[in-house]
């Protein structure tokens, strides 16, 4: 088995081929890993070192391609993308491979969806790991339209928007799909009520970048939980939080806490 570059395999739900790795110690405590928007599961977790450092800690280590992302089938409607479908799709996969139960663990994103599938079903959540995205998750992270306006852009010299043009590159880099990206864009953004945030009793572990604009108060959002704690990742955006070490060392110390055996 090679941590650096796991083999993916795909399952099928709502319709859609749905790509994905399972790696680590197959006896270790589950964890599932939920990429954010535009990236893959090998670009949020193998390449930023993720998985080794989960693998390494005696995890078994699932991570999976989104729809619309990577090697899954990307549907270019926008309420294909609506978060309590994509989190059905993590719920499907662990009935696919049989586990009742996993860490779950989301960054921006995947933290909304990880959060939808934590009420959808808290019967199968039994921690959460919420990277990127903090208030923002309840209140919103400004106007999105424009990242889907660059990304359906003819190119990227005519996006003058900042955050648009950062995300076009980032879509380009990874060679991605960007009309289901703008599709995404446009039907992932529900938010959580602040109550519906106060049902959520599995122990969470909230970080963000210190410099992240987009994210909003890790604090603010762990403060609406019965059981949360926030982490500061000290001196990062929005794209440089995922593999901080800081971010890793606080994830194994929280786990060792709460991700069974």
């Amino acid at each position: 088995m090679n941590l650096n570059t796991p083999a993916f395999s795909s399952f099928t739900h709502d319709g859609l081929n749905l790509a994905y790795f399972d790696e680590g110690d197959p006896n270790g405590a589950p964890v599932l890993l939920i990429h954010g928007f535009a990236s893959t599961a090998s670009v949020n977790w193998v390449h930023p070192g993720w998985l080794k450092t989960l693998g390494d800690a005696g995890y078994r280590v699932i991570g999976m391609d989104n729809r619309g992302h990577g090697a899954s089938d990307k549907p270019h409607d926008a309420e294909a993308y609506r978060p309590w479908q994509m989190a059905g799709d993590s719920i499907a996969l662990l009935d696919h491979l049989g586990i009742p139960e996993a860490n779950i663990m989301g960054y921006s994103m995947g933290a909304r969806i990880s959060v939808f599938a934590a009420l959808a079903r808290p019967d199968r959540v039994r921690s959460l790991v919420l990277g990127g995205l903090g208030i923002g998750m309840t209140d919103g992270v400004g106007d999105w339209d424009p990242i889907a306006d660059a990304l359906l852009a003819p190119a990227l010299d005519g996006v003058s928007h900042a955050r648009g043009r950062m995300f076009r590159a980032f879509a380009e880099q990874t060679k991605s799909d960007r009309q289901a990206l703008a599709a995404c864009i446009r039907g992932s953004r529900d938010l959580v009520p602040r109550e519906d945030m106060g049902k959520i009793d599995a122990p969470t572990l909230i970080g963000v970048g210190t410099k992240d604009d987009i994210a909003g108060s890790p604090q603010e959002l762990a403060s609406l939980m019965p059981n949360a704690e926030a982490l500061d990742i000290p001196g990062r955006d929005h794209m440089l939080a995922v593999g901080d070490k800081v971010f890793k060392q606080a994830v194994l110390g929280f786990y060792g806490k709460v991700a069974g055996r």
